[in-house]
Formats: C-alpha cells, structure tokens, sequence
C-alpha cells in the first residue's frame, strides 16, 4: 500500500536573482502533477527572497520520480549558481 508523503520546503533566492529564482519555482512546482505531486501551500516570506512550500505526493516513487525529472534538472542547471537553495524535511499530522 502506498503511502502519502508531506513535505515542507523552505527556498531561499540567491541574492539579486530573486526573480530568476521565482521563475524557476514557478515552472518546476507546475513539474508536479506529472509524479502524483500537488502543491498545497506556497507562502512567501516579508523579505521577498524566501519561500515555503508545503507538498504532497501519493508515494515516495513519486517524489523520486520528481526529483529525477529531466527537465527540472535542466532548468536547475541552466541557472547555475542563481539557483535557489532548499532544504526539504519530510513532515506529518501531529
């Protein structure tokens, strides 16, 4: 049986590439359904270069799957060090 899968990402933008960072979000959250991901929540911090994404996925394949996503990966790459950095920590009910 698979078991759904909570995660919280807090983003933070590189410095003066805020906007890029924001596009990228933009694109690889919309990356999501395809891996049986959906965003639930995206909230922005005051200070505009960070952001927290609350996401769920149906399994934990799916959430592999997403990270794999070939074209992720290459959105990632082609903003080299203006990519925004995440930490991830998987999360539930309490």
């Amino acid at each position: 049986m698979a078991t759904v899968l909570t995660l919280v990402a807090l983003v933070e933008f590189t410095a003066r590439a805020e906007a890029a960072g924001k596009r990228y979000e933009d694109t690889v959250l919309a990356l999501l359904g395809r891996h049986g991901g959906q965003l639930e929540r995206r909230l922005r911090g005051i200070d505009e270069r960070t952001e927290v994404h609350v996401i769920r996925f149906d399994d934990r394949a799916g959430y592999e799957a997403f990270l794999a996503d070939p074209e992720r990966s290459v959105l990632r790459t082609a903003l080299g060090e203006s990519a925004p950095t995440t930490r991830v920590i998987e999360v539930y009910e309490a």
